[in-house]
């Protein structure tokens, strides 16, 4: 590691303030920053830490019947807090790593990461959650944009996530076991006016809504609507984990998985 400078401000406005400095980054649980900057892959020359600020944490009811989340709430706190309302949500972060990076990581930084293999944006997306920031609020389908890649701009930070609670859903993954990221992970959610299906860890574009899905399940919600339906594996990633085609398959075997058990 080498020298830089932290700052723990108390409030979002002094953590704005602060990631005004030239190469400041915000630290959230640093679970992807900090083993970045032992590999010098990021050298920021100041860590603005999220985890002190109060209106930042926790999950409590919103007045649309949804689910709020502060941005610096850990996997830990949202598996525990989120349980009773929203299952799904709770099951699936209860399922992220392992101990240890639950008890640190935080939906704000997973969000702000997008790793193309993380859990949250299939929850994000596949929920229709608005990702709320400290100058405006962003819908999940307008936030996610490619590989590591979003809608924020610099200096702007996540400080809550509104969730909508579905009639029903359900998160299934197939865990790359070292890793325990998603090598296809699969959010199904029923809501009154549709079903929505987000993909991780599949494709080269990073999260995405599977339409073809969400139109026969809307139609029907049964693991049998999605029979005979195939994801095309050209844009899917291909490694020594899993092909294109596998991971084109595993879509449509967890989806199904998905609605069953949602059902």
């Amino acid at each position: 590691m080498y020298n830089f400078e932290f700052e723990k401000p108390a409030t979002i406005a002094d953590a704005v303030a602060a990631l005004g400095a030239e190469d400041a980054q915000a630290l959230g649980g640093g679970q992807t920053l900090l083993p970045t900057m032992k590999q010098r892959l990021a050298m920021p020359t100041k860590l603005v830490s999220l985890s002190g600020i109060g209106e930042m944490q926790g999950v409590c009811s919103n007045n649309d019947d949804g689910l709020s989340i502060g941005g610096a709430t850990t996997h830990a706190t949202v598996a525990a807090e989120a349980a009773a309302q929203y299952p799904a949500l709770a099951d699936l972060a209860s399922h992220i790593g392992d101990p240890a990076v639950r008890n640190r990581g935080t939906i704000g930084g997973s969000l702000a990461n997008n790793d193309p293999a993380a859990c949250y944006p299939a929850a994000a997306l596949g929920s229709g959650a608005t990702i709320v920031t400290n100058a405006r609020e962003i819908a999940a389908d307008d936030y996610f944009q490619g590989l590591f890649t979003t809608a924020l701009e610099e200096g702007e930070i996540i400080t809550g996530v509104r969730f909508p609670v579905p009639e029903a859903a359900n998160y299934q993954k197939f865990l790359q076991p070292a890793s325990r990221f998603a090598l296809v992970g699969v959010f199904v959610a029923k809501f009154a006016d549709g079903v929505r299906v987000a993909v991780t860890g599949a494709s080269e574009d990073g999260v995405f809504r599977w339409s073809e899905a969400e139109q026969a399940l809307s139609a029907s919600f049964s693991p049998e609507a999605v029979n005979g339906l195939q994801v095309d594996p050209a844009n899917m990633m291909g490694d020594i984990h899993g092909t294109k085609e596998y991971r084109a398959h595993l879509i449509g075997v967890l989806t199904k998985r998905a609605v069953a058990a949602a059902s």
